[in-house]
């Protein structure tokens, strides 16, 4: 058991031999290693406010990244209803003006028609007038007696004309 408990000088020695390690480490020693933990310590929350900063900016750049993204989506929708909104007047003013031009076509066409017709009609009434008149004269040239020689000679001038 003697082994296991220490003499007095030992002790004594040994406490000694401490507080001269202290009494050194304090004088030379530990004002250093408290500068160093300091610095360490002073560094270590510079680091994480400057992380904080850093994670803080790069929430508000991808709020803000998202905005423009929301704007931009925004933006080409409105330009491309405004496309089809284009799209779709140019093709309603052409199919209006299509059908403006196609009764124009018509409309001058029915008039062309009706002025046809009426210088045809025209055409015949004067003919009609003509033979009318050559008739009469023919009949008034040649006094015939009879009344029966009289449409007989007015029936073979009229088959003669409608053979002509």
């Amino acid at each position: 058991m003697d082994l296991l408990l220490p003499h007095l000088g030992l002790i004594v020695w040994t406490v000694l031999a401490f507080l001269v390690v202290l009494f050194i480490l304090k004088k030379y020693a530990w004002g250093a290693i408290l500068k160093g933990l300091n610095e360490r310590e002073a560094n270590i929350a510079s680091s994480i406010a400057t992380a904080d900063k850093v994670k803080a900016e790069m929430a508000q750049l991808k709020s803000e990244n998202e905005a423009l993204l929301v704007a931009a989506r925004e933006e080409r929708a409105a330009m491309l209803k405004e496309a089809k909104d284009i799209k779709d007047k140019m093709i309603n003013d052409a199919k209006d003006e299509a059908k403006v031009q196609a009764a124009k076509i018509i409309t001058d066409a029915q008039a062309s028609i009706q002025n046809q017709k009426m210088a045809a009609l025209t055409d015949i009434k004067n003919e009609v007038g003509k033979m009318v008149i050559e008739i009469s004269e023919k009949i008034l040239r040649k006094e015939l007696s009879n009344k029966a020689d009289q449409e007989g000679y007015i029936k073979k001038l009229a088959d003669d004309i409608k053979l002509n």
